[in-house]
Order: structure tokens, then sequence, then C-alpha cells
């Protein structure tokens, strides 16, 4: 059986990291790589691990690959403080023999308000989550990160669970925040666009996740994923149109 250590970065995470930490508790290792907290993550986490680190927010990559750099053994498992491991999971990720395989992408099960979403796109979300420390790195983008894995990549069976957020009032601060991150790295690319940009990729959104990729399916849910993809669309490329217009 391998030695498997888990890594999680937060801020402000107390709503949600009892219930991450829990699901890893039978892990070798837990690092927790706080960015500064002013609430009770901290206190929280003790409860689980003595391998709390504060450092310093400098983005998604650093904190990332400090995490990784903490971690003593040769497997490394990445989660967010809005996942959970589950027990057939646990169980899989702990059956792995020595093999070829460098890394391995897990399907992540997301929620909305405790409604499983089966449309969207979010019925395909593979992320690559658990890796060989020594052949692993992360990409160089300011928002939506991936680990990269030098060799043979493979799939779990089972999926995680994914809760994406548990009020609209959290998730807007999150996408005006992502929006933002976005918005610099098209600009760092020399995207250049006008208001029939912002027009046209708005409402491409919309017609995207509801129809194209049947959003319509999960009913309300599908509906309001879809709207608040096209807001975040929207907001990349106003934000995107505010940094070219700028003097």
């Amino acid at each position: 059986m391998n030695k498997i250590s888990v890594i999680v970065i937060t801020k402000d995470e107390e709503k949600n990291i009892s219930d991450c930490l829990k699901s890893v508790e039978w892990a070798d290792e837990i690092i927790v790589v706080d960015s500064e907290s002013t609430d009770k993550t901290i206190e929280i986490a003790k409860k689980f691990t003595d391998k709390i680190f504060i450092r310093k927010w400098e983005g998604y990559v650093p904190q990332k690959r400090y995490a990784m750099s903490l971690a003593k053994n040769e497997w490394v498992l990445s989660i967010d403080a809005d996942e959970r491991i589950t027990p057939e999971l646990k169980e899989e990720i702990q059956i792995l023999s020595q093999n070829d395989f460098n890394g391995f992408r897990i399907r992540r099960k997301n929620f909305l308000m405790n409604k499983e979403i089966t449309s969207c796109g979010w019925e395909k979300d593979y992320q690559l989550k658990l890796f060989r420390k020594d052949k692993a790195d992360l990409n160089d983008r300011l928002v939506h990160e991936k680990f990269i894995v030098e060799g043979k990549v493979g799939t779990l069976k089972n999926p995680m669970l994914h809760y994406t957020f548990s009020s609209f009032t959290d998730y807007l601060n999150k996408i005006n925040y992502y929006t933002s991150l976005k918005a610099q790295e098209l600009f760092n690319s020399k995207n250049k666009i006008g208001g029939w940009t912002i027009f046209s990729h708005t409402v491409s959104a919309f017609f995207a996740f509801f129809f194209i990729r049947k959003g319509f399916k999960d009913g309300i849910y599908g509906l309001i994923i879809s709207l608040l993809h096209s807001v975040s669309t929207m907001m990349n490329y106003v934000k995107l149109w505010e940094l070219q217009n700028r003097k």
C-alpha cells in the first residue's frame, strides 16, 4: 500500500474544512497551507492535523506548489476545502499497488444546493488530483490552475464529491475574484475586444450550457448554472475591456 500525503490550501473555510478533512482522516499525512484566515479555519483544522502552515496568499499555483513541497510521501492527493473523498474512493486510492502510472484523474460529482448536477458539462468534470510528487507540477495560470504529470495518467472509477458553493452570495464573491484573474490572463495574452465580443460571448455562454450541454435537464438548477456561467463570461470580458481602456 502506498503512503498518501493530502494537501489542502485554505482561506476562511470554516464552513467546509471539517467535512473535508474528516473525509481524509485515513491519510498518512495531512498538510494544510492557510492564507491568513480570519475565521475559525485553523482552529478546526488543528483537530485533524498538526501540519498547518501559514503563508501569505500569492496565488493558487504558488500556494499549491508550496503545499506539495512539504509532502513527505511519494504520492500526493490534492483536494480543495469544498471537496470530499468518499469511502469507496478512499478504498480505491488505498489499494493502489506499484504501477507505471504517475497520476490519476478523479471525476467530481458536482452539487448545487445539495442537488447533484448531471448536465452543463459538470457530469464530465475530471481533475488530476492524485500523483507522484516527483513527477508533477502545475501550469502557470492565474485561475483554474491544473496539475501536470510527466508520464502515464489513469482514471479512477469512484468519484469525489464537490459542493461548489454554500450560498449564492459566496458564489458571486468567488465569481468576482475569478473573473478578475481571468481578465488579467486575457489582457496579458494581448486579447483585444469590443462591445460585440462582450455581447456575443455572454449570449453564447448561456446557449452552450443550457442547450448544447443540456442544462435544461436539471430544471431550475440547470437554468441557474447557465445564467451564472453567462454572467461570469460577461464579467471576464467587461473587466478585460476595462483593463484595455484604462489610461
